[in-house]
This record gives structure tokens, sequence and C-alpha cells, in this order.
């Protein structure tokens, strides 16, 4: 038995009709479909040896893979399962140019610029610009490889469309690029200062259309940015510093022009250097350094005593009146239009202590002056001084009297109370007074019987102008004569004993009584003998009567120095002794004719010296601590406050300086007086007192004003 098969034939042959291409990598083929074909195959070629065929199942059929502008042989062939057909007639295809790869930005925020590389065979390009969201259009042919579109919107986006043409006047590949415009500039802008914790600059403006960010930008290389906000804040400020403003509105396309400056000027610095002088008793001058951006100064001047005071002025040196004894706190505000700057440096200024007015000089005894003041504001120790040009005799002491003794008779003193602190030292500029001692006692050479009733005296004396006395004392009578001589005569009783004395007379005052003559026997030494320190530097010595005795000299002397006192009391004020010291007490008793008994008693010693530099410091739990600059030496001390709702006391031994108070009122002016304690155990009531403010508020205790 025989099979039959029937085998199908290849299917025609297909004719192209036309090969294009708008794509610079595909050729379209359009030909004509064959009858019993299933798919067809494009054939592609070109003289450099490529070759390619892509099956289709239609017409038109596209190549794809092809190098731009290149020539390419075109043929088709049908195909079926008998197999494919010869090859069509070829046709002859270029492919179309490559778009041109377009770079754009925006250098302001009406400007967009493309720019491309040139594109191989193409000898012109087309651009069309579209406004995204509208219908404006922009078209332009140009062989060049760049083009600037001027007049743009701002903070806008463009879509932009470009091709090349070859010289056959083929359009080649599209390309489609976006690119917004820089954002305007931003509007209006607004600098304030702000206060919060610091101070800080905020910057205010108005938003802008295609701005995704704002930068304010400072002139003294600060900024701030933000997205959402329309400001933003500079911030920490110092001060003197002169801001100038600007913003800028920023997009993808870059920054846009800034905004027209704002000026911005911070509070000024305080000056860094203050200082005061004192060109002449009782005006100072204050002066600090310049600082930058200021308009006007101010500087406060407050008084200890709550007086206030204050200059304004555009320099750098204030002038204020100062008066002594005060101290005076000082501070300097720089201000501008921002407004003032902060607290600067606070410097105080003391002023001498001043000279005391109601001086009083006075002669308590042929040769000792007492000098008595009231006290002046800001002294803490009196210096006087006594000089007749031959010598001077100096007395320091805290209380406002002093005595001077041991001085030269009939001698005119210049006397000098110079108030001392421990800032300015002593004030040399107090006037002196003058004070002439008693006139000096005469010297009985000898007494001559001229007759029987009238005896001549004579006598040595060395004062300049007196008048001179000479006393004969018997035992029922007394007789004088007078003489500005030399000597003089008596009428005397005969058959009598007397004791014969001169004395001398000038406006000062009356010297001690000359000895007298005859001798006689010493007079008895006092029983008792007392020694009661009155101040720091005076002693009060006081005796019982010695029966014989006209006059007397009491002594203290140490290896420090001494003090000596010629008088016809049974007491003498000595001064100008040295507290802390032992002394030796000693009297010499003189009869009217001058015998002389010299009489010791049991030494004295000194207290110790009152403290100085005497200060209250403020410690935890409400405690006070008194500090002092104590003497040398291992003495015993105490401590008063004395207040309006209590007193208080505190001791200090083997020489301490400084002793505590525990539970303290505050909101008190307590009277503290430190003093020393007398081996007995006593206390000395004569250092001086201070009073010191205690406030409820702070660690600070008030200043202290010297109170009698």
């Amino acid at each position: 038995m025989m099979f039959l098969y029937c085998v199908p034939s290849a299917p025609k042959v297909p004719l192209i009709y036309q090969a294009y291409s708008k794509h610079s990598d595909s050729i379209t083929v359009e030909f004509g479909v064959v009858s019993g074909a299933t798919s067809y195959i494009i054939r592609a070629e070109n003289e450099d040896g490529f070759f390619s065929e892509s099956l289709v199942d239609t017409s038109p059929g596209t190549v794809v893979g092809l190098l731009p502008y290149t020539q390419f042989t075109l043929s088709v062939m049908s195909v079926n399962t008998g197999g494919r057909s010869q090859p069509s007639l070829p046709v002859n295809a270029r492919t179309v140019l490559v778009a041109p790869d377009l770079l754009s930005s925006s250098p302001s925020s009406d400007t967009i610029v493309i720019e491309w590389d040139p594109v191989d065979h193409a000898v012109l390009y087309s651009l069309v610009m579209t406004m995204v969201g509208s219908d404006m259009r922009v078209r332009l042919n140009t062989t060049q490889t760049n083009v600037t579109f001027t007049d743009l919107q701002p903070g806008t986006t463009y879509s932009i469309e470009g091709n090349a043409w070859d010289p056959d006047g083929n359009q080649g590949d599209d390309i489609t690029i976006y690119q917004i415009t820089r954002p305007p500039v931003p509007g209006p802008v607004q600098v304030l200062l702000t206060l919060s914790r610091s101070i800080e600059l905020s910057v205010y403006w108005q938003t802008v259309r295609g701005a995704n960010e704002y930068i304010a930008v400072s002139s003294m290389g600060q900024n701030c940015s933000s997205s959402l906000d329309a400001y933003c804040i500079i911030s920490p400020l110092s001060c003197s510093q002169n801001h100038t403003i600007t913003v800028t509105a920023e997009n993808e396309a870059g920054p846009s022009d800034p905004s027209a400056p704002q000026d911005l000027l911070t509070f000024p610095c305080p000056p860094e250097l203050v200082w005061i002088e004192e060109p002449t008793t009782g005006n100072c001058s204050v002066s600090w350094s310049e600082v930058q951006w200021v308009d006007y100064y101010i500087a406060y001047v407050k008084r200890d005593d709550g007086l206030e005071t204050n200059c304004n002025t555009t320099g750098t040196t204030c002038y204020f009146q100062c008066i002594c004894g005060y101290t005076y706190l000082l501070t300097v505000f720089a201000y501008n239009l921002a407004g003032s700057s902060p607290p600067g440096q606070t410097v105080n200024y003391t002023t001498i202590p001043c000279c005391p007015e109601d001086l009083s000089v006075s002669l308590i005894s042929t040769e000792t002056l007492e000098i008595s003041w009231s006290p002046v504001r800001g002294a803490e120790l009196y210096e006087t001084i006594a000089a007749d040009g031959s010598e001077w005799i100096h007395c320091n002491d805290t209380a406002p009297v002093c005595a001077l003794s041991d001085l030269t008779c009939d001698s005119l003193y210049s006397v000098v109370v110079r108030p001392c602190s421990e800032t300015q030292g002593c004030n040399n500029t107090c006037s002196a007074h003058t004070r002439r001692t008693a006139p000096c006692a005469p010297v009985i050479l000898n007494v001559t019987q001229v007759n029987s009733s009238i005896v001549e005296v004579f006598w040595m004396a060395s004062n300049a102008e007196a008048n001179y006395t000479v006393i004969a004392m018997g035992l029922t009578d007394t007789l004088t004569c007078s003489s500005s001589s030399t000597s003089c005569y008596i009428s005397v009783s005969c058959g009598s004993t007397y004791e014969v004395s001169a004395y001398a007379t000038t406006t000062a005052g009356q010297s001690l009584p000359s000895y007298s003559i005859p001798l006689e026997t010493g007079p008895c030494c006092p029983e008792t003998l007392s020694v009661e320190q009155v101040t720091q530097s005076m002693t009060n010595i006081t005796w019982s009567t010695a029966i014989g005795a006209q006059s007397y000299v009491t002594s203290l002397t140490s290896p420090r120095g001494h003090a000596r006192c010629h008088t016809m009391d049974t007491h003498c004020l000595l001064g100008c002794i040295t507290c802390g010291t032992s002394y030796n007490v000693s009297l010499e008793a003189f009869s009217i004719t001058g015998h002389k008994s010299e009489c010791s008693y049991h030494g004295f010693s000194a207290s110790a010296c009152c403290p100085s530099s005497m200060r209250l410091y403020r410690m935890d739990n409400s405690t006070l601590r008194v500090y002092w600059r104590s003497s040398p030496g291992l003495y015993n001390y105490t401590a008063d406050l004395y207040g309006t709702r209590s007193n208080y006391t505190c001791s200090a031994t083997h020489g301490a300086n400084g002793c505590d108070i525990s539970k303290i009122l505050c909101g008190e002016v307590y009277t503290v007086m430190v003093a020393p304690l007398t081996q007995e155990g006593s206390k000395v009531t004569y250092c001086p007192r201070k009073l010191y403010s205690v406030s409820c508020s702070g660690n600070t205790v008030g200043m202290g004003v010297y109170s009698n």
C-alpha cells in the first residue's frame, strides 16, 4: 500500500513599499503581505558588515538595534511551514540622528540656559520650551549648541523638547527635559532683636514661588535657614555687633539674588576697664575704655551712705564730687539704639579720711598738751604729731584724744592730727594748730641777806619773755616779790625760817615753782599709788598726799620707751605709752627746798593693744565670724555684739584672731567691739566700736561705720 503526502510550498516574495526611520536605532519597513505567509523576516545589512534579521508578524515591521545616522540595505522574506521565500528587492534607508544630550541650568530667576554637545552630521537643532501647566510655548531653530531663554517666570518649571536635523532635512530623535528657574528675591525682610534665655536675632520675610528653602546670612558670619516657616533665628548674639542681614531663596536651580540688606545693631558691651582718679582733693573722675557701637555712656555713682548720682556722656570720662571719708561704688553702662549693655565691672574708691574741724589743744600741765577732737568719718587711726623745730613727738591712737607729755617748756609747738585709714593712708592736708607750753621753771641760785630785814633772791631762767614771782613761806606768813629780771628783794621777818621758791609766768601759763632754799629734808613718799589705763596710749596715775612734798615727778619706764609727768597734784595724766608693754612705776617727791625722794612701786602692765582691721564674715547656719588683727603675744580677747533685740559674746584665747557667734539674728544692726582682757580677766572698755548691718538675704555683712 502506498501513502501520498502533500508538502506545502514556500510563500511568495513580498514587495517593499517604503522604508523609513523615526528613531535613531530603528528602521520601519512597510511591505505587501503575502497569502499563505505566517510571518516575515526583515533583513538589514550595510557595507561595514552589519547583518541582522528580525522576525515580524505583519507589515509594517521594525528593525531595532541599529546605529544612528547609518545607511542600511533592507529586504523582506515571507515565512510559512514550507520555509522562507527569496528576499524581496532591496531598498536603502538611513537611521535618523540621535537626540542632543540637553543640559539645563538657571543662572537667574528669569533665565534658563540649554547646552549640549554637537551631534554628528547634524546641521540644525530645534527646541520647544513650554511652561508646565500652561499653553505658553517658545520654538526656535539654531545651528549653535547652546540657547538662553530669557524673560521667564521666577520659580517656574519649564519643559524643553529638542532634536537634531540631518542634511537631508530629516528630524532626529526627540528628548524632553524639565528645568525650574531660580526663585525670586524674598519679599520685604524685617529683623528684630528678641529676648528669651539669651538675646536672639529674628529674621522675617515673605515667601516666594518656587522656593524650597530660605537662608538668612549675617555679615558677622552667622546664618540661619528655614524650609517651612517664613522666619528663622540667629543665635547666640554677642554685644557690640553690627549685623547686615540678607535673605536668599533656594530651589534645585540655585539661590535667588539676595534681598535688600537690613542692618541691626546689638546692645553694646560693657567697658572692659574702669578706673577712678582723684586729681585734686574732693574732685574725682571715673574713666573707662572705649566700646564700639556706643551712642552714650551713663556712669552710676553710689556712696556708702546711700546717696546716688549719675553722669551721662558720649566720652569716656565723668567727673563727680568725692567727699572725704566716704566709699564710692561705680558702674558704667554703655547704650545704643538696641539698649543697654550688661552690668560691667564695679569698682570702689574710698576717699581719704576728713581732717578734724573742732580740734582743741589744751595745756593740762606745764609740759603736757592734751589734743581732742570729734571722730571723723572713715578714720581708723589718728596720728598726732607735735614739733617745735628741734624735736617732734607723735602719738597713734584709735580714740579722738591724745596727750603729749614730757614736752619742752616755753616752746611753741605745731600740732597736727592726721586721720588714717588702711586703704588711703593718712591725710597729709590737715592744718596745724600752734600752742606754747608753760614757761620753764626758774632755778634759784642763792639767797643773799642784804640786811636784817631784806634778802635778795637770785635765780637763773631760760624763758624768752616772762615775769618771775618769788614766794617765801614761813610758819605764819607768806612773802612775795616779782621781777622780769633775775633777782628781787623781799622784806623778811627776822628769826623766821622760810622756804623760798620762784615761778615764771607768761601768756601761755605758769611754770612749776623752782626748788626752795634753804634745803629741807626730803618729803615722804606717798603711801599709796595706783595706775589706771584711760586709753590705749594714756594712763592716769594717782597717789596719796606726801608730807613735806611740794611737787612730784611720776615715771613709767620700759625698754620700749618712757613717760614722765612733773606736777604738784597727786595725780597725773601720762600719754604716749605703748600698749601691751610692762612698765616700771616710780615717783620722785620734791620738797619745797628741792630735796628729792625717790619712790618705787609695783610694775604696771599696759593692756594688750586694741585689735585692728576688725571684720565680720557671714558663715553657714546663721553664724557670724568676727575677725581682727591682734597684737603679738598670747592675749585673750572677747568680742561683743550689741543689738536692739539681742546681744552676743564670743571669746578667743592665746592670741587667736577670731571667734564665731552662732544663731545670730539677721535684719539687725549690731555694735561690735573686740577688746583684750587684762591679766585679772577684766575687759578693756576703751577699744573702738563699729556698726555692722546683718541682712537676711545674700551672704554679705554691711559696711562697718565707726562708732565712739
